[in-house]
């Protein structure tokens, strides 16, 4: 079963933050450079690792999750574990980078 990126809003980040699963969250916006250059590795995460929930939060959308969440600056990856955040990360990361933060 392949895994696609979810859309995270505050209408189901309850549901997303209280997963069974870790969490990968990418904080964005359509129009940063940076954002479109960690995408497709958020993206492949979570094409190969069924074991994680991807999402991406639209800062420009989802002000208040981001603000809840402290981005500053974007990108910016977030990981939920049990309903609460190990792990969070501003700017462009490897991919290794960012499944370690995973693995926590």
């Amino acid at each position: 079963m392949i895994m696609s990126v979810i859309t995270v809003s505050k209408n189901n980040f309850d549901s997303v933050k209280n997963n069974s699963k870790p969490v990968l969250l990418d904080f964005y916006a359509d129009w940063c450079g940076p954002c479109r250059m960690v995408s497709p590795i958020v993206e492949a995460i979570a094409e190969e690792n069924p074991q994680y929930l991807v999402g991406k939060v639209n800062v420009d959308t989802e002000p208040e999750l981001a603000q809840q969440f402290n981005v500053f600056s974007i990108p910016t990856l977030a990981v939920i574990k049990n309903g609460t955040v190990i792990s969070q990360a501003a700017g462009v990361r490897p991919k290794a980078e960012i499944l370690a933060m995973l693995k926590g």
